[in-house]
């Protein structure tokens, strides 16, 4: 009996340091995002691509995809001015875990089991402009699908930030329906290669 008493005070302690640990980063980063529309673009923007593609009248087609560049421009604007913003932040409280799951301050123990969110908000922020620039010389729906792993992928990194790997990947799933492997696989090319290089995936 003693020994399930320790264990359950020993997870309690923990359950708390993590939730307390999370709190804290959730803050951080909601301090900054609160300043930019980023979320409510986002979601203009899929629902807009989700649009088009679903269009059948061509010249109706055209017509959203024509609407949709001035919210790109909007969200490429937007998400360089956070990304610019988080990089005033300093390094120690950028840094995210690559363990899978939460552990209280594992990125002050581990520090290097972890990467900056700095860099990766930026690689985010290059990834989302050289979509949204695709749109002359790339077809339209394979655009779309670009974009749309791109800003998964952001959001990915945002819930990584504020929890665990695990749970990023299972909010992605619920979210969007998109495992974090095939989001890996839908970005360009050079974002994956950037991001691997950070992240170690």
């Amino acid at each position: 009996m003693d020994i399930f008493i320790s264990v359950f005070i020993i997870g309690w302690g923990l359950h708390s340091f993590t939730q307390r640990d999370q709190n804290v980063r959730i803050a951080l980063l909601g301090t900054f995002l609160a300043r930019y529309p980023i979320e409510k673009l986002m979601e203009s923007l899929i629902q807009g691509y989700l649009r088009a593609l679903g269009e059948t009248d061509k010249e109706r087609q055209d017509a959203i995809w024509s609407a949709l560049k001035t919210t790109e421009t909007d969200l490429v604007q937007q998400f360089n001015a956070f990304a610019l913003a988080f990089s005033k932040v300093p390094e120690p409280q950028a840094r995210i875990s690559k363990v899978p799951f939460a552990l209280p301050q594992i990125t002050k123990w581990l520090p290097g089991y972890t990467f900056d969110a700095r860099k990766v908000f930026n690689v985010h922020a290059h990834a989302i402009a050289q979509a949204a620039r695709a749109g002359d010389d790339a077809p339209s729906k394979e655009k779309a699908f670009t974009m749309m792993a791109e800003l998964f992928l952001m959001q990915h990194t945002c819930h990584w930030f504020c929890r665990s790997r695990m749970v990023a990947s299972a909010r992605l799933m619920a979210r969007h329906k998109s495992p974090y492997a095939q989001v890996l696989r839908s970005v360009a090319a050079q974002t994956r290669k950037a991001y691997g290089a950070l992240v170690g995936v």
